[in-house]
């Protein structure tokens, strides 16, 4: 018998054979379901471990004007609320609410609550109450529309069904909550919570919270408070459009009602600018809920870069000399004050800095939002854009141009200062120098006249001139209406018969004559004061105020937007007028104003005006422009019961100083306070 030489071998064979065979097998099992099904196995797992959800896109920044961020954004955290798992079990939904609201109580945590009616113990209704959005709610929901704050508290209680045993002061929340929620499952409860309460939350298992990531904003400044604004939830009266007003609801521009948005400022301005496109990801999870992969369909798409018409380091000049004018008055007496303050480019309507005192930190603004509510100074309150106060004399400036441009005097008229104004039998003013003194300006021209601030002067001025021919002039220069401003302002009044009789207040011919010194019934905005000098000096041209610059993509790949200067309007105002007024501006400064526009670093123009807000005390108002031969900023300010404007030309010099001290950017005793 023979033996096989290699046994080892024989088997080895066998084994490659049968591992080849095996082989072949998976292969056609894989090519199988990878393959051939692999679109339908891959949908099915998928299917069980996938879910699509919203990826919220960043909100675009803020610059100013040569690139400096303004606001930002960084990663934070929301509370989102949602209603959808208490069913009908109205006991459990309202114990949730309470319960919730009392943690954020007890780690300091803010909430959004819209509800035109404060919390505590006596709740008051607020003044939101009589919008029309308000009034809508209670209709829809069949609530007494004139009831006090009181009777429609135990309406919400009723409505909501919130519990006896709660207090007035947890009625009141609750109610807060659950009108958030009507008409929507959830909403966005609280922004940017802290890791305390974000911990608290995890661990104590509240029904009905979920915690989302998100953006909040980062403020790279504590300045112009005013004029970048917040962002907040969206109240539930600006979800839905209003035909009967025009109002377009954020439901119609595609939002969804957890998304924040702009509530003032630059922040609701530019809110179509800065909001972002938001994206949808496929997220998949293993049976454990572990993430194993996410698939972006569509990449959420950040806001826009908005570059403002700020110059940052102006502004904080602007607000801090504001600050130490108002706070070194207050000093030496006990008058609370407050004032504004603005700095616009001349021929093209920009706002360089725009200040209002006091003022709040963006940063700290929900914690602090009680306290600045109750401080009497009004701190939220932006006296720039919202604030009117009577111009004094530096309306002298327009009656002047009217006078001069209407042919009723020349740049050589004289007039006779003779201390009281007798034209009228009433009223009968007299003219500072003569009340203060018993003294009179003499002759003078109407270049004198603005030196002086000659009321007696401008009395004849007025009165030939006439009232229709003032407010012609005052509405070119943008007095007594809106600036366009994007943040929205006030019109103010421009005096005249017509708004006396609309409002049933009394004109006669002698009210002419205290209108063209600025007094009667007009009242303006500091930035409409800014801008009517600008427009002077530019020589007519009237252009809107406006804070927008340029827009670009987030990766500043691409020019979205840039603002197109061109004028409102163009008044044409000759070169003859123009000297003779320029002239008293500028011989003003060299006048009673030596002492602080001596160390200005470049010729400039001025005028002061006063307007008694009591027996004893009155608004200052002053405004400039520099450089005097080739105008290029204008600048106004207003201290309420700041007393003389001559009190204020240190201010505006540290202004105009700080504006042409910056490489780039090279390019009076015996005012009147009261007329009769």
């Amino acid at each position: 018998m023979i033996q096989n030489p290699h046994p080892t071998k024989r088997r080895v064979q066998l084994l490659l054979g049968f591992f080849a065979a095996f082989l072949l097998l998976f292969a056609a099992v894989l090519y199988d379901a990878q393959v051939a099904h692999g679109s339908e196995n891959r949908a099915k797992s998928i299917a069980s471990n996938a879910s699509s959800e919203t990826v919220t896109a960043s909100r675009g920044i803020v610059t100013d004007r040569n690139g400096k961020v303004l606001v930002s954004n960084r990663l934070a955290y929301t509370l989102v609320f949602d209603r959808s798992g208490f069913k009908k079990d109205e006991d459990a939904l309202n114990a949730a609410i309470l319960r919730l609201i009392d943690l954020c109580r007890e780690t300091d945590t803010a909430w959004s609550d819209s509800l035109p009616m404060t919390a505590g113990s006596a709740p008051q209704l607020t003044t939101a109450a009589r919008s029309r959005s308000f009034k809508s709610y209670l209709e829809k929901r069949k609530l007494p529309e004139n009831a006090n704050a009181a009777e429609l508290l135990e309406a919400l209680r009723e409505l909501y069904h919130i519990a006896g045993g709660c207090t007035v002061a947890q009625a009141r929340d609750i109610a807060g909550v659950r009108y958030e929620l009507d008409g929507r499952s959830s909403y966005t409860f609280a922004e940017d919570v802290s890791a305390e309460i974000i911990s608290q939350i995890t661990d104590g298992h509240f029904d009905g919270v979920t915690i989302k990531t998100a953006s909040a904003r980062v403020y790279n400044t504590k300045l112009a408070s005013h004029i970048l604004g917040t962002i907040g939830p969206i109240w539930q009266e600006e979800w839905s459009s209003d035909e009967s007003t025009g109002y377009v609801g954020y439901a119609d521009k595609g939002y969804a009602m957890n998304d924040l948005v702009g509530k003032d400022g630059v922040e609701k301005a530019f809110e179509e600018y800065l909001h972002g496109e938001d994206g949808r990801r496929l997220v998949t999870t293993d049976e454990n809920g572990k993430l194993t992969g996410e698939l972006y369909t569509h990449e959420p798409q950040p806001g826009g870069t908005v570059a403002l018409t700020l110059d940052i380091d102006l502004q904080q000049v602007v607000e801090d000399t504001l600050a130490e004018t108002i706070e070194g008055m207050m000093d030496k007496d006990s008058y609370q004050r407050g004032g504004a303050a603005v700095v616009m480019g001349v021929g093209n309507g920009e706002v360089l800095a725009m200040a209002s005192y006091p003022t709040y930190d963006l940063e700290t603004f929900n914690q602090d939002y009680e306290t600045l509510a109750e401080d009497d100074r009004l701190p939220m309150f932006n006296r720039a854009t919202q604030g009117i106060y009577a111009p004094g004399s530096t309306f002298k400036l327009c009656t002047s141009v009217a006078a001069l441009e209407s042919g009723v005097i020349t740049p050589t008229t004289i007039i006779e200062d003779r201390g009281v104004y007798t034209y009228y039998k009433d009223p009968q003013p007299a003219c500072w120098i003569w009340r203060q003194a018993r003294m009179t300006h003499g002759r003078i021209n109407v270049s004198q006249a603005i030196v002086d601030s000659c009321n007696y002067f401008y009395y004849e001025v007025g009165r030939l001139t006439g009232i229709a021919r003032l407010d012609d002039y005052a509405t070119q220069f943008g007095l007594g209406q809106s600036t366009g401003i994007e943040i929205g302002d006030v019109s103010g009044v421009l005096a005249s018969p017509e708004w006396a009789e609309a409002h049933d207040r009394e004109w006669t011919d002698g009210q002419t004559i205290t209108a063209a010194i600025g007094q009667s019934y007009n009242a303006f905005t500091p930035l409409q004061l800014a801008n009517y000098v600008a427009t002077l000096v530019s020589g007519g041209e009237h252009y809107a105020a406006h804070l927008l610059k340029t827009v670009k993509s987030y990766d500043n790949s691409r020019l979205i937007y840039a603002y197109d200067e061109e004028p409102l309007n163009d008044m044409n105002i000759s070169d003859s007028t123009m000297a003779a007024v320029t002239k008293g501006m500028h011989d003003l400064t060299h006048d009673s104003l030596t002492s602080a526009f001596s160390r200005c670093v470049v010729e400039a123009g001025a005028k002061t005006g006063s307007a008694q807000v009591g027996t004893d005390i009155a608004n200052g108002v002053f405004v400039a422009y520099a450089p005097y031969d080739d105008p290029e900023i204008a600048v106004a300010i207003v201290v309420e019961k700041g007393g003389s404007g001559s009190l204020l030309a240190n201010a505006a010099v540290d202004i105009i100083n700080a504006w042409f001290s910056r490489g780039s950017n090279s390019s009076t005793a015996g005012e009147n306070t009261l007329l009769q």
